[in-house]
C-alpha cells in the first residue's frame, strides 16, 4: 500500500502548482514554519492541517449527499457520510495537538506529546467502523438491487471528490513528514483509501450508464473491505510509539557514534531510549572510561556529554559512568577468551563490564551478557552453555547479570 501511495502522489499529484499551493498555505497560517522542532509551530501545523480537514470535507459531504439522494446510489451517499467522519477526524486532531501543546504538569511530568499518537489511533478505529458500517449497506444494495440515476453531474462531482482528497493526502501527507507527526500521516493515509473508494463508485456509475447493470453495492463491498483492512493496519501502526517501539537504528548509531567520538570514552552499552513523543525523547546509556584515569576527569567528560549531545540531537540524556580495566593482561586475555566464547554462540550476543576476581582456589569471572529480544536460545540455555564452555579454560567460575538488549540493531543493518 505504501509502494502505492508513493506512486499515486510523486507520478500524479506531486506538481509545483500543488506544492505552491501548499507551501503558500503554510507560509501564510504558520508562523516560523521552518522551526519544526518547536512545540508552538507543531501546533499551529496541526491547526491547520485540522482546519483545511474539516472545511474540505465538510463541502465534500453536502455536495456528495445531496448527488447520493438525487441518484440513489448508496454508494454515494456512503462515501458522504465517510467525509462527515473525516470532518469528525480533523476535528480529533485539532483536539489532539492542543493537549499535545500543553507543557508538563505533576500527573504527567513527561508532557502531553504523546496525545498526537492517541488521536492518530482514534483516526484508525474511525477508519474500521466506517468500513464496517459500509459493509452491511453494500450488502442491502446488493441483495436488493435498486436503479441509479446517472448524469453529468453525478460524475462531475465525483471527479471533483477524487481530486480534492489526492489534495488532501498530498497536503496531510507533506505536513506530517515536516513534523514527524503520526496523527497527519494517518489522516493522509484515509485520504488515500477515499481516493480509491470514490474511484470505485465512480466506476460503477459509468459501468451502470452504459450497462443498466447494478454494481453498485459490490463495488461498495470491494472497497469497505480495502478501507476496514487499511484502518486496522493504521491501529497497528499508529499503536506502535504507544507501546514503546525500538529506537530507529540510525537514531542508536547517531548516538553511539557522538558519545565514543570524545577522547576519554572507549566504550558503550545498556542504552535505553523512552519516547514520549516529539521532541520528548528520554536516552540512559553506560559509558566505558579507563579506570585508571582521574575519577572526576572522566565525570567531567561525561557532563560535557550530556549536556552536549542532549542538545545537538534534542534528547535528555543521562549516562552512567563504567570504570574498565584496560592495562592488565591477564584480564584482558581473559576477556578476550570469554567473548570468543560468547560470539561463537552467536554474534548478535556481546558482554561488558568485565571483571577478574582472583581467589586462593580458583578464579571468578564477573560479566555481564547482552542478549537480543527474541533470542532463539533462553537466558538459562545460554549460560549453561557459557560455564561449560569457561570451565575449558580452567579454573574458573562465571558469575553472570544478564542484560537485554532494549536498543537493538540487527547484525544485517549494522
Amino acid at each position: 500500500m505504501r509502494y502505492n501511495k508513493k506512486v499515486l502522489y510523486d507520478n500524479i499529484f506531486v506538481q509545483k502548482g500543488m506544492i505552491f499551493m501548499i507551501q503558500m498555505l503554510i507560509e501564510r497560517f504558520v508562523p516560523n514554519w521552518e522551526d519544526t522542532r518547536n512545540t508552538a509551530v507543531r501546533q499551529r501545523y496541526g491547526i491547520l492541517a485540522a482546519a483545511v480537514g474539516i472545511l474540505s470535507n465538510i463541502f465534500l459531504f453536502f455536495i456528495k449527499l445531496f448527488t447520493g439522494l438525487i441518484s440513489g446510489s448508496i454508494a454515494i451517499t456512503a462515501d458522504a457520510v465517510n467525509n462527515l467522519s473525516d470532518a469528525g477526524s480533523s476535528v480529533i486532531t485539532l483536539v489532539g495537538f492542543k493537549i499535545a501543546a500543553k507543557p508538563a504538569d505533576p500527573e504527567h511530568p513527561y508532557g502531553h506529546a504523546r496525545m498526537e499518537y492517541i488521536c492518530g489511533m482514534a483516526v484508525s478505529f474511525i477508519i474500521i467502523l466506517l468500513g464496517l458500517q459500509l459493509m452491511r449497506s453494500s450488502l442491502d444494495k446488493i441483495l436488493h438491487p435498486e436503479e441509479i440515476s446517472v448524469s453529468l453531474v453525478t460524475m462531475g462531482v465525483l471527479v471533483v471528490s477524487i481530486l480534492t482528497k489526492l489534495w488532501q493526502g498530498l497536503f496531510n501527507r507533506t505536513l506530517g513528514k515536516r513534523i514527524s507527526s503520526e496523527a497527519l500521516q494517518a489522516t493522509a493515509a484515509d485520504s488515500l483509501n477515499d481516493v480509491f473508494a470514490t474511484s470505485a463508485v465512480l466506476i460503477s456509475t459509468i459501468f451502470y450508464a452504459f450497462t443498466s447493470i447494478p454494481i453498485d453495492g459490490w463495488m461498495g463491498m470491494v472497497v469497505a473491505i480495502f478501507i476496514t483492512v487499511a484502518g486496522i493496519k493504521l491501529v497497528i501502526e499508529t499503536g506502535n510509539p504507544l507501546l514503546g517501539e525500538a529506537p530507529d537504528p540510525d537514531f542508536i548509531r547517531e548516538l553511539g557514534d557522538r558519545i565514543t567520538a570524545y577522547d576519554g570514552v572507549i566504550g558503550m552499552h545498556d542504552l535505553q531510549v523512552h519516547s514520549y513523543g516529539h521532541g520528548q525523547t528520554f536516552a540512559s546509556v553506560h559509558a566505558e572510561v579507563p579506570a585508571n584515569v582521574d575519577i572526576l576527569v572522566s565525570h567531567d567528560i561525561i557532563d560535557n556529554i550530556e549536556r552536549e549531545v542532549g542538545k545537538e540531537m534534542n534528547i535528555n540524556l543521562v549516562i552512567h559512568m563504567d570504570p574498565v580495566v584496560t592495562d592488565d593482561e591477564q584480564t584482558n586475555l581473559l576477556k578476550a577468551q570469554v567473548n570468543d566464547i560468547v560470539k561463537s554462540i552467536s554474534k548478535e550476543l556481546s558482554i561488558h563490564d568485565f571483571r577478574a576476581v582472583t581467589g586462593p582456589t580458583h578464579t571468578n569471572l564477573v560479566f555481564d551478557i547482552v542478549i537480543p529480544p527474541a533470542f532463539s536460545l533462553t537466558d538459562s540455555q545460554i549460560k549453561q552453555t557459557i560455564y561449560a564452555r569457561v570451565k575449558e579454560l580452567g579454573n574458573y567460575y562465571c558469575i553472570i547479570t544478564v542484560d537485554h538488549n532494549y536498543a537493538y540493531i540487527p547484525e544485517s543493518e549494522r
